[in-house]
């Protein structure tokens, strides 16, 4: 294992390679992925599946120059590994380790941090067309899939590259479906010789010869290229990309590491956009992958022997997608709503159940939310479930097409708080600071799963306005046995002079946290609040006879919940202390959950330690010990 890995440092090193030590490197890197993801967790169906692609790209560019995009960055392992991260692979999305996606502090291989959907084609543009202005040599390479070709992004981004012209090449990674249909062999053995480097020059030699021919040169270009248009037309069928501007080439076998090669030396001659086509399998070299891609899609881990993924503990997710099939029995107008997060969701059920009333629209957040909208507005009691960190695309769609309208939808926010091991990316910390400035929102944050259930039923029965509820990542945490669930805006717990608010999760913590100060003979209460957006006045009221108040919050301190609370509380006439813990800095890097929450000072230790900071620093605390 890892003989020909080691002597990889960067693509440069792939040029001394013979076909077969090529292959060779292929399997090691395989072998590498399946093992390291097996023990860290990660994607690995996505990763096995470009493998040849990566080595083709680091062959015919020069990565540490030429600018290389990958969409999403979850399949950019084989990337990393050629440059010059092999030996740091093991810490793959472990504390201190190598991010799971690209990330241009990692390296200066990673031209665009990426952990989001769509975007390559626009940044790729971009650093295209940064290289122009300042007379740059290079070629800038974006690669994207099929799926991600799904979002809106994408078609902006190819719209606007069209008209620019630059020198940009988009690779078509097409794993799952054919994006164009294939008209016979005579189509695709054209499609090779187009892209030939010989066919290439000559044509443009040719182009160039007759331009310079006096007074019957021109014509006879401008004829040449008509009837060579017209001719396409006949052999090959009509595709978005041509008329968007883009030489079509393809498709190509994605595992062929020699033709990928060739015709991505032969894309750079061209000098303008240009889209290649290749077809990948997702899950390559690994025959459990291969039989189900989407279930080793993303992984915590993984027996490498038997495939076996382990016993999956409840989650809330699966939560979610049991009570909202629930609710559907009970009533017919509520519909779900995916953003191609159907299984990460929870709705995989709901979709068996009800086919009619589930949509998929493809990694489109914005038009999730505009056509729930539209939904609410025929009628219909549309529920949206998608991760935090992906909402963030549809915020003026929230404003626009929902919260003006004043229908009524249900954003299920899945993996909010921070979700570990994926990082800076994928936290989910700002939704409650930025659904707080939507006129009229109404957000639950249960900590349980009962809380979840109820919390839910609640808001499906609404009439109107943009309602929400939000839950993390996982199965639930400690249960106090004095907790009791409820969809009341908000719960008091224990008495005291002191009193920690919080909510979601952070109150498992807080409740440990209770305890061990209670024990120590502090008298603390805590104010859990259920419902965080409004925040009931019956809850400030709560708290106006305390001493000092401790708000920890898992999201951003700018705009959040604490810092309303405090406005709040302040405007109420209170006059004792105030302390929020929230997150200053919301690029949270890759750690798992617990261990991010302990930097954070939000584990229960923590929130303990701020409590027992305060005491020592008032040089009284004995007077605060109940009697």
């Amino acid at each position: 294992m890892g003989i020909l890995l080691e002597k990889i440092h960067s693509p440069e090193d792939l040029k001394s390679l013979s076909r077969q030590e090529l292959d060779q490197l292929c399997e090691e890197m395989r072998e590498l992925i399946i093992r390291t993801v097996s023990n860290n967790g990660g994607h690995l169906a996505s990763n096995l599946g470009v493998v040849e692609l990566a080595v083709a790209i680091g062959l015919a560019f020069q990565p540490d120059r030429d600018g290389i995009v990958w969409d999403v960055g979850h399949q950019s392992y084989p990337y990393k590994l050629l440059t010059g991260r092999y030996g740091a692979f093991h810490t793959l999305r472990q504390e201190d380790g190598l991010s799971g996606f690209p990330n241009r502090e990692e390296s200066s291989y990673d031209h665009f941090t990426s952990g989001h959907s769509s975007t390559s084609i626009s940044s790729a543009l971009g650093l295209s067309e940064a290289n122009h202005l300042q007379q740059k040599e290079g070629h800038v390479v974006a690669v994207i899939g099929d799926g991600a070709l799904t979002g809106g992004l994408a078609f902006e981004g190819l719209n606007n590259a069209g008209q620019l012209r630059r020198n940009l090449i988009v690779i078509l990674n097409d794993n799952t479906m054919s994006i164009s249909k294939n008209v016979g062999s005579l189509a695709r053995y054209l499609s090779h010789m187009r892209t030939r480097p010989g066919y290439i020059k000559a044509k443009s030699n040719v182009e160039d010869a007759l331009r310079r021919l006096p007074l019957i040169g021109r014509p006879i270009a401008v004829l040449m290229r008509r009837v060579k248009r017209n001719l396409k037309k006949m052999l090959y069928s009509s595709n978005i990309f041509t008329d968007l501007g883009f030489a079509y080439y393809g498709p190509f076998d994605g595992h062929n590491i020699r033709e990928l090669t060739e015709t991505l030396e032969s894309a750079k001659l061209l000098h303008k956009p240009v889209l290649l086509h290749v077809r990948t399998y997702k899950g390559k070299g690994y025959q459990y992958a291969e039989q189900s891609p989407t279930r080793y899609h993303g992984l915590s881990g993984f027996d490498v022997d038997t495939g076996d993924t382990g016993e999956k503990a409840q989650s809330f997710s699966d939560v979610l997608g049991q009570t909202l099939c629930e609710l559907a029995e009970r009533d017919s107008r509520i519909c779900a709503v995916t953003a191609a997060m159907a299984e990460g969701t929870g709705l995989s059920e709901f979709r068996r159940r009800f086919r009619g009333r589930f949509y998929d629209v493809g990694i489109a957040e914005e038009h999730a939310v505009t056509f729930a909208g539209g939904l609410a507005a025929g009628g219909m009691r549309p529920v949206f479930a998608v991760y935090s960190t992906f909402l963030q695309r549809g915020y003026d769609q929230l404003i626009h097409d929902v919260a003006l309208q004043n229908t009524q939808v249900l954003l299920a926010i899945d993996r909010a708080g921070v979700v570990g091991e994926d990082g800076k990316t994928h936290q989910g910390l700002f939704d409650t600071a930025f659904l707080q400035t939507i006129p009229g929102t109404v957000l639950y944050s249960p900590a349980y799963f009962q809380e979840l259930r109820e919390q839910l039923a609640f808001l499906s029965r609404l009439s109107s306005g943009l309602c929400a509820i939000r839950y993390p990542r996982g199965k639930e945490l400690y249960k106090p046995a004095w907790f009791h669930d409820t969809a009341e805006p908000f719960s008091v717990y224990g008495e005291g002079t002191l009193c920690i608010v919080t909510y979601g999760r952070i109150f498992s913590f807080a409740a440990e946290a209770a305890e061990c100060l209670r024990k120590q003979g502090y008298g603390v209460r805590v104010l859990k609040l259920n419902r965080i957006i409004p925040i009931a006045p019956a809850a400030i009221a709560q708290s106006l006879d305390c001493k000092h108040i401790f708000f920890f919050e898992e999201g951003i301190r700018q705009g959040g919940i604490g810092e309303h609370f405090g406005s709040m509380l302040l405007e109420a006439g209170y006059t004792g202390g105030y302390t929020l813990k929230a997150v200053d800095n919301p690029f949270v890097s890759h750690a798992p959950m617990f261990r991010a929450l302990e930097h954070l000072g939000l584990s229960a230790k923590g929130i303990e330690g701020t409590v027992l900071e305060y005491l020592r620093g008032e040089g009284t605390g004995h007077a605060q010990k109940e009697t």
